[in-house]
């Protein structure tokens, strides 16, 4: 780590950014200590218990709805308000928050932008510092991106998209700034970071402090949250509320406990979304240690089947019951290049998964590139109105349609894809580069999560494969082996390779892959 500078009650590396001494002031520091102080605790505690409901996982246990917050789900209440510039989400655009992202995904026509410093962004110190003055410098008026190759100036339009920060995961800290002699978490920086400079700037445009927040595994952590957001509201002189949040429902504990953590953060709460992949991942590695939730390839677990329809549906239900808004999952195809009719047969798809959110209730959609909006608004104008509250799904899913394994073939192509698709992406991120483009998807850390689980999980239990063949060591040694001679003299190469075969070969499940990642990286 670079020397650091002595910051009242926290010491912070320096940056090169330009911009950097305009966002990590002594004031904005004093908020970041005040937060880590009082919260970092109970979040270390929260992750203890995430280790020790494994183990229970890992005996035997199925999720369930709890029975202690029966009272909980049987009751009506709602929650808050919901500000006016969140009534319409229908299309929102997710990506990192580099300039050309920012200025492009709040232009692009959607109704909003996630700048996402979790998934989408490599936790490089510079990329961090970056962001941050980025978003600071949209509620200041003086964003713009201009392109080094070809000269062309992009500018914000007087409509831009509503912008929502997602901070990353409880799991992860920032290192660069250390409170006494720990590390501040991640969310917590990300978090405090935008809402110090930016909550007043946001709320005189006529918008607000508005977050995603991702990988929440229960009620306990949304109660968490709920605490931050107060503390964080009555220390910069907020009305309590006035921050809104958007809970991810990217894990499988979470899906038992979508009306706990509606309840928990009432006061803050706007919506949930279906985080479809960072949910394939979790139902993997929280129950994959059993031969018996052997998945398929990942391209056979579609959201209109098995478990990723009936959670769907479920959040739906609860969302709507609740007065919250119900957030369909992402589509990361990518337009090819002069191939049309490749982009009509992906369009058609994403039409159709759309289309399909819509008649369900969903009241809004995520897309990852901007050629992808007017699809997604084309599905979404079947909506009576902006939102669709009022529709509730004709069929509740239970406890058992949660669980109900999607079925299909694992396959050698499958494969070789998900080892291709991790190693090329942790390549990337190991270079500052958290969304990659590869086969005409835009991938982020949850997929590439989801290709490493499943080969582990193949892997530890020699699951069948296609050709009446069983996914050994050997097998996955030869492919590896191959598929990294294909990738040629790719940046980290030898580094995310050797990485990813530790992961999959490993004894012990690594909860996230970023934890390791992180460690090869300034």
């Amino acid at each position: 780590m670079s020397t650091l500078l002595e910051r009242p009650r926290a010491t912070v590396a320096p940056s090169a950014v330009d911009g950097a001494g305009d966002i990590l002031t002594a004031d904005a520091l004093d908020f970041l200590a005040a937060l880590h102080e009082r919260f970092d605790d109970r979040r270390k505690d929260l992750l203890a218990d995430r280790a020790v409901r494994q183990q229970r996982f890992d005996s035997g246990e199925l999720p369930d709805f709890p029975a202690e917050t029966r009272a909980i789900r049987e009751s009506d209440w709602t929650v808050g308000p919901i500000p006016a510039d969140l009534q319409d989400r229908r299309v929102e655009i997710t990506g990192p928050t580099n300039a050309r992202m920012v200025v492009n995904a709040l232009n692009s026509g959607a109704r909003v932008f996630m700048a996402d410093f979790e998934d989408a962004t490599a936790p490089l110190w510079s990329e961090l510092v970056q962001g941050q003055v980025n978003l600071r410098n949209r509620w200041l008026g003086r964003l713009d991106f201009t392109d080094p190759a070809s000269g062309k100036h992009y500018a914000l339009r007087s409509d831009p998209a509503v912008l929502i920060v997602r901070p990353r995961g409880l799991h992860l800290d920032e290192r660069h700034v250390v409170i006494g002699d720990a590390p501040i978490a991640g969310a917590l920086f990300d978090f405090g970071l935008y809402l110090f400079h930016n909550a007043r700037p946001a709320l005189d445009a006529g918008s607000g402090p508005y977050f995603y927040l991702p990988k929440l595994e229960n009620r306990h952590e949304a109660a968490w949250w709920s605490d931050v957001l107060a503390f964080a509201e009555q220390r910069l002189s907020l009305a309590r509320g006035t921050i809104k949040v958007t809970v991810l429902i990217e894990t499988l504990p979470a899906a038992f406990e979508m009306d706990e953590i509606l309840h928990a953060l009432k006061d803050n709460i706007v919506s949930l979304n279906c985080g479809r992949w960072d949910y394939i991942f979790s139902y993997i590695k929280r129950l994959g240690r059993s031969p018996d939730r052997l998945t398929p390839d990942r391209s056979a677990m579609t959201m209109d089947r098995a478990f990723l329809a009936a959670y769907s549906l479920r959040l739906i239900a609860t969302c709507h019951r609740r007065g919250a808004f119900a957030m369909g999952g992402m589509s990361a195809f990518i337009p090819v290049k002069d191939d049309e009719a490749a982009n009509a047969a992906a369009f058609a798809k994403v039409r159709a998964d759309k289309e399909r959110e819509v008649a369900n209730g969903h009241d809004g959609t995520w897309v990852a590139h901007p050629a992808l909006v007017p699809v997604a608004l084309e599905a979404f104008a079947a909506m009576d109105g902006p939102n669709q509250l009022a529709k509730v799904p004709d069929r509740i899913p239970g406890r058992e349609e949660m669980l109900e394994l999607h079925t299909g073939p694992r396959t050698e192509a499958g494969i070789r894809e998900n080892i291709r698709v991790a190693i090329q992406y942790i390549a990337a991120w190991l270079g500052g580069r958290g969304a990659v483009p590869l086969y005409n998807l835009m991938e982020d850390a949850a997929t590439a999560e989801i290709c490493r689980a499943q080969l582990w999980q193949w892997l530890r239990f020699e699951a069948p494969i296609d050709a009446g063949r069983h996914f050994t060591r050997d097998l996955f040694e030869h492919w590896h082996q191959e598929e990294v001679l294909a990738l040629g003299d790719l940046p980290h190469l030898k580094d995310a390779a050797r990485l990813l075969y530790q992961l999959v070969t490993a004894n012990r499940f690594e909860e996230f892959l970023t934890l390791p990642a992180g460690r090869l990286i300034d």
